[in-house]
């Protein structure tokens, strides 16, 4: 797996959260954001599909929509 950077949030204060990346063998999205706990929310996600044990549901803001696309599109 080859890992490439595309961006961070400019507000995270030094935080390192949330990030995009690209795995660039496969073209696969690498996210880094918040994990969502909130059990309503998670409620409504897992009416949809179950969230097995090895997964995470994450929250990026909207504000790093621009480097998903980045990473899309290349």
């Amino acid at each position: 797996m080859a890992l490439r950077f595309i961006g961070i949030d400019d507000t995270s204060g030094g935080n390192n959260c949330p990030m995009v990346w690209k795995d660039d063998t496969d073209g696969s999205l690498v996210l880094q954001g918040w994990e969502v706990t909130n059990l309503s929310e998670l409620a409504q996600l897992q009416e949809r599909s179950s969230l097995p044990d090895t997964e995470k549901v994450i929250r990026l803001p909207a504000r790093m929509i621009p480097y998903i696309l980045e990473a899309c599109s290349e």
